[in-house]
């Protein structure tokens, strides 16, 4: 029981964190023979005949619901072993035969975590078959009979505080979304110290860049669906990216990055932007000048970005110092560690300006209308800060405390957020995390609406159903998931831990998932979530400024967003906080 705790606590460390701051494979042996590029030609998709790609054939099983193929373990890049390690992906190798797609690959490096509640999705089920650095596979649902079909493509990047997560996720199978018409796609990407590392050395070897390793695997993902999921019945010019917390960071990371373009039409950010879950600058990976004192820092705390005390503001110098503390203070040595040593004794920074990229502070980016011209759909939960907990608040603690959480803006902040009484104080207390990332999110939104792209934001308020002894976290960090797979049978992901007994076949939650799921489906498609039998959906640009699409079941559209007091606060934080120290006239919001 300490283990779960320490594992959950872990995690929702790394979560906030976060806000705060910016295999071994199934299938035939790959040998370097090559293999002629993957045919256009209307090849039939399914399990009756294997599909040629790039890389050789594959050979797809029947999915969970019927008129499904699924292909899993599909190698999208080399493994990143040995000198590879930290390094950009590399091409996969082609292989001879037929390879088996009908079993996972492994995971990335990451901690298992059985005993917590929701377990980690990629290592505590059913859908785990081991875990490397030899990770990097995709998996691809798809309802097409024949190659060319042009089907749109939907890429899930998972979230985990940049330190969990697999494409192998039960909550996360595809099915019921190829089954609404489109292809669909999980991959993994490294975690943790694997995915976000830097170095002084690294960033010598790549050029003056390093860092966000992960971001890397999505583009490698993206350029492989490019040249392969036609064969599939997918349309390699409408892809569309959709990801949760630290996935949902990565997709406005990959929006706002230089080094991502041309490589997707669309993305989905659901509770994540390019700040991470908060208001806050982007850790730059090299600094000109900047030293690692003379007294080395304390080692890292274990629990993801974050925690590595008072150094210099660098990625390549925090890793340095933790390399240094583990007594492995060259890249040689780094990769010459075991697997397991580096993902126990190494912390990985989140995501970074790494310098090839992402090239400045998205904040800057955004700003000047420099990101992807690429439509949005973004938004949040109502109640994204529940599963924090914490000890009780009382009244008088929380007027106390609003200098420490506001800083200057303290007045502004008790005007946001009043509480007159213990019981309100109580109930204020996670509602600055929820709102936070609201307002990021709708920063987000009108940004991309500024440049002329499709933009559509939402509020998601729907309570889900939960199990009795289990807390009731209402519209939590990560209860939309369920909905937007329309995977109401499937095990949850940390922290929304919603009941799957209750609303496994309930018609009520099952309608409300097949809306949620259709209105994502519908974007993908065309770049607009409406559609026959829905609500209507406002586009951002025709949203007052306090209005947004809200999301439940007691009835989608237009309505109340976060208001004007709390507005006002997280506006004049990012002024203080990300605008004036980069030298952003305008928030643009």
């Amino acid at each position: 029981m300490k283990q779960s705790r320490l594992l959950r606590t872990s995690l929702a460390c790394a979560l906030v964190a976060l806000a705060t701051a910016a295999c071994a494979q199934s299938g035939s042996v790959q040998t370097a023979a090559s293999t002629p590029r993957a045919s256009s030609a209307a090849a039939p998709v399914g399990v009756s005949a294997p599909v040629r790609i790039e890389q050789g054939l594959v050979q797809g099983t029947a999915g969970k619901v019927q008129g499904v193929t699924v292909f899993k373990g599909i190698p999208f890049a080399a493994p990143p072993v040995g000198d590879l390690r930290w390094k950009l992906p590399q091409p996969a190798a082609s292989w001879e035969g037929v390879r088996d797609g009908s079993r996972f690959g492994d995971v990335c490096m990451q901690n298992p975590a059985p005993q917590r509640f929701p377990p980690n999705g990629a290592t505590d089920s059913e859908n785990f078959t081991g875990m490397s650095e030899d990770c990097l596979n995709l998996n691809i649902w798809t309802p097409a009979k024949q190659a060319g079909e042009k089907l749109p493509v939907m890429v899930w990047l998972y979230g985990g505080a940049y330190n969990e997560g697999g494409g192998n996720a039960p909550f996360s199978e595809g099915d019921h979304l190829a089954a609404k018409g489109v292809v669909m796609v999980t991959f993994n990407y490294r975690v943790g110290p694997f995915g976000f590392f830097s170095h002084p050395e690294l960033t010598a070897e790549g050029g003056g860049a390093a860092g966000n390793q992960a971001l890397g695997d999505a583009i490698a993902v993206f350029r492989w669906l490019k040249d392969n999921v036609e064969q599939f019945g997918g349309d390699p010019n409408n892809i569309t990216l959709f990801g949760e917390s630290a996935g949902a960071a990565m997709n406005a990371g990959l929006v706002g990055a230089a080094g991502a373009r041309g490589t997707f039409e669309r993305a989905i950010a659901q509770s994540g932007g390019w700040m991470g879950l908060g208001i806050a600058t982007m850790t730059p990976n090299h600094v000109p000048g900047a030293t690692l004192p003379d007294t080395p820092p304390p080692a890292p705390a274990p629990g993801g970005p974050g925690g590595f005390g008072n150094m210099p503001p660098s990625a390549e110098l925090r890793g340095l110092a933790n390399a240094r503390q583990i007594g492995a203070p060259t890249l040689a040595q780094l990769r010459a560690l075991p697997a397991e040593e580096v993902q126990q004794k190494l912390r990985g920074h989140g995501m970074i300006i790494d310098g090839k990229i992402i090239t400045e502070d998205l904040s800057i980016t955004f700003e000047n209308g420099r990101q992807n011209p690429v439509d949005v759909l973004v938004g949040s939960n109502e109640d994204e800060g529940s599963f924090a907990g914490g000890p009780p608040t009382t009244a008088e603690a929380w007027r106390n405390g609003a200098a420490q959480r506001w800083g200057e803006f303290a007045e502004l902040g008790l005007a946001a957020y009043p509480a007159a009484t213990d019981e309100e104080a109580q109930a204020q207390a996670p509602q600055p995390f929820s709102d936070t990332l609201a307002w990021h999110m709708r920063l987000f939104a009108e940004q991309q609406a500024k440049i002329g792209k499709g933009s559509w934001l939402y509020f998601f308020t729907h309570d889900p159903l939960y199990d009795e002894g289990r807390p009731d976290l209402g519209a939590a960090h990560t209860g939309e998931i369920p909905y937007v797979f329309n995977n109401l049978c499937a095990p949850r992901t940390f922290p929304g831990g919603s009941s799957v007994e209750k609303m496994c076949g309930n018609p009520r939650e099952e309608a409300f998932a097949d809306q949620v799921s259709q209105y994502f489906v519908n974007f993908a498609r065309t770049g607009n979530p409406n559609g026959s039998g829905l609500p209507a959906w406002p586009a951002t640009r025709e949203l007052g400024p306090n209005e947004v699409m809200v999301l439940d079941a007691d009835g989608s559209g237009k309505g109340p967003w976060i208001g004007e007091a709390k507005d006002r606060l997280y506006r004049a934080m990012y002024e203080a906080r990300v605008a004036r120290p980069l030298g952003i006239v305008s928030s643009g919001n």
